[in-house]
């Protein structure tokens, strides 16, 4: 297998099959998709896979004036993950032809389709295609940023989206030391960005445990929390652990609640790695009973439309269906957190989202639902957090298009709630 050159492409078709017609996300899929390939192969397959995702909008735009109607969804795939490696990533346009009309005839539904692919890549050119304007996010997330945001800003979001995301760390000690050690730079806030850093695992100071892997944006719900030494702190929702141990290092008596076994197992690894300690519980966060707690930090599932950057795939796995089924179990788990909270104790609510409906909203209705629950708009006074990024109920609203000088950082909302 590993001596196939046409593999990579063969897979990342596959893989965007499983997100477009499955409904999968690529972290579900990749680990099977890719276990018998070398690690060449991987790094290629990630990097077609993620960058026909990236430009699908640019990619439907070059083919849209060559089909009279839409085709199988396997042969619109095959058109695409080609526009894409010829145009955005400069690979030489006969390979990728002459692999992209054996794809379409190794499948016995699309066979028939195979010279239409061929005539149609031959009239792509990519000299035009830098002038096309950005990718767009598909309609029925763009409608709702719009809605909340207005054109403008959603436009910006697409340009951090398209460029897409450097490699962010929190390091366990001083990230001066770190930034120096990496060749990166320190962020307003604390976080190390490291650019073409390549495998991860083999930077120096993975092995000893200087430093994870987190968005700067990321970071910030513990920064907010603010644990100190001996508090007991619950993380809610806890994988995949970044979290966990920022608290850990602060010294905090950490529970960490999740409930995938294999994302949990995860974080005990890196808790081992970086030589720190939690306690690990493995079970819905709904159903778990303890405290009360000195502070919660409950990172509610959500749609993660925040982490586009990162994840290009996430607008074609979703469609917006499972909004309101994510936005009740926000509500859930926010009563659920602050009934394990003690008397004065503090809540760091946060989301990976841009929705309005997954941060602001979500705050705004615990305070009608909790009477004494109030906002400490101060606990948002740290490093490197820019005044203009509050909102007006007290939380902190971030955005992928902020620090666009830097490389931009993830969509997240944060607030700190205070129980009475």
């Amino acid at each position: 297998m590993a001596g196939d050159p046409n593999l990579p492409r063969r897979v990342a078709l596959d893989l965007m099959g499983d997100v477009m017609e499955h409904g999968r996300l690529l972290p579900e899929v990749l680990p099977r998709r890719l276990e018998k390939l070398t690690p060449e192969d991987r790094a290629r397959t990630q990097r077609l896979v993620a960058t026909a995702f990236r430009v699908m909008d640019r990619a439907d735009r070059v083919l849209g004036p060559h089909l009279r109607k839409r085709p199988p969804l396997r042969i619109h795939n095959i058109l695409r993950l080609s526009v894409a490696e010829i145009c955005e990533l400069g690979a030489a346009p006969h390979g990728v032809v002459n692999t992209a009309v054996e794809l379409a005839r190794a499948d016995k539904k699309t066979a028939g389709m195979a010279g239409l692919v061929n005539a149609i890549l031959r009239k792509v050119d990519p000299e035009g295609w830098a002038a096309l304007p950005t990718p767009r996010l598909p309609k029925w997330l763009r409608k709702p940023l719009t809605d909340d945001y207005g054109k403008d800003i959603v436009a910006a979001m697409e340009t951090a989206f398209y460029a897409g995301a450097p490699l962010d760390l929190t390091p366990k000690g001083d990230a001066e030391t770190l930034a120096q050690a990496l060749g990166g730079t320190v962020l307003p806030t604390g976080s190390v960005r490291v650019t073409g850093a390549g495998q991860v695992s083999t930077l120096p100071g993975f092995a000893e445990g200087d430093w994870w892997v987190q968005d700067a944006a990321a970071a910030l719900p513990a920064r907010v929390l603010n644990a100190q030494p001996g508090e007991t702190v619950l993380d809610l929702c806890a994988a995949p652990g970044g979290k966990t141990m920022q608290l850990a290092a602060a010294g905090a008596e950490v529970t960490a609640v999740d409930i995938s076994e294999h994302r949990m197992a995860r974080v005990g690894e890196n808790l081992a790695r970086c030589g720190l300690s939690a306690k690990l519980v493995t079970m819905d966060a709904l159903e778990y009973e303890g405290g009360p707690f000195d502070a919660i930090l409950l990172d509610a599932p959500c749609t993660a439309t925040g982490t586009i950057r990162r994840h290009p795939d996430l607008p074609y796995a979703k469609d917006g269906s499972d909004f309101p089924g994510l936005f009740e179990l926000q509500e859930h788990l926010i009563d659920r957190a602050l009934g394990m909270l003690k008397p004065g104790g503090r809540l760091v609510y946060c989301t990976c989202s841009l929705l309005i409906d997954e941060g602001e909203e979500q705050v705004r209705d615990a305070l009608g639902r909790h009477e004494g629950l109030t906002v400490d708009a101060s606990a948002l006074d740290r490093p490197g957090i820019d005044p203009d990024w509050r909102t007006d109920e007290g939380g902190l609203r971030l955005r992928p298009d902020y620090w666009a000088d830097k490389g931009g950082m993830d969509g997240f909302y944060i607030a700190c709630l205070v129980k009475a």
